[in-house]
């Protein structure tokens, strides 16, 4: 089975969702930061700041080439994957993108915690809101080319995962 590939700003709930869509699917769950924290040893806010973004986004891309080779995976990205178009092909090619989004307020109420989102918390400059805003207008084009898209503002995450399992079904067709 191709992979089903979870591409989202922070926030939207690509882990939790994930989770639950590779039980119903009966698919191995893959956290693509996760991996790359298991491999490089230390958490993502301590890479950025021991080595920078640079150093992340190449140890990104080596954890995408990694599962776009494998199958029947369910795939949590990291909010900026959608930034390496190289990521996106490999990603595709190996299974169907699904694009996760929430308004947001929502993903405010979901990133407040400050020390967790070095892109964001970077960004933030005492101004959350505008953050998120700001960051979500430069990313928001990058993640309308997904196969399917669906909002997960005000839903259950058991919901979505079902939504996500129709809308796979149809698409395949």
């Amino acid at each position: 089975m191709k992979n089903v590939v979870l591409i989202g700003f922070m926030g939207t709930g690509k882990t939790t969702i994930g989770r639950l869509l590779a039980g119903r699917l009966g698919c191995a769950f893959h956290d693509l930061d996760r991996k790359i924290e298991e491999t490089g040893g230390m958490s993502i806010p301590e890479m950025f700041a021991r080595y920078g973004e640079p150093y992340f986004r190449a140890r990104e891309k080596e954890a995408v080439r990694a599962a776009a080779a494998r199958g029947n995976l369910v795939v949590a990205t990291g909010g900026g994957v959608v930034k390496d178009a190289e990521n996106i092909a490999a990603l595709r090619r190996s299974g169907i993108i699904v694009a996760l989004t929430a308004d947001v307020d929502t993903i405010l109420a979901r990133t407040a915690r400050c020390g967790e989102r070095p892109v964001l918390d970077g960004a933030d400059a005492g101004d959350r809101r505008a953050a998120i805003e700001s960051l979500l207008a430069d990313r928001r084009h990058l993640y309308e080319g997904a196969d399917i898209t669906v909002d997960t503002t005000g839903r259950a995450p058991l919901e979505i995962a079902e939504h996500i399992m129709q809308s796979i079904r149809i698409w395949r067709k």
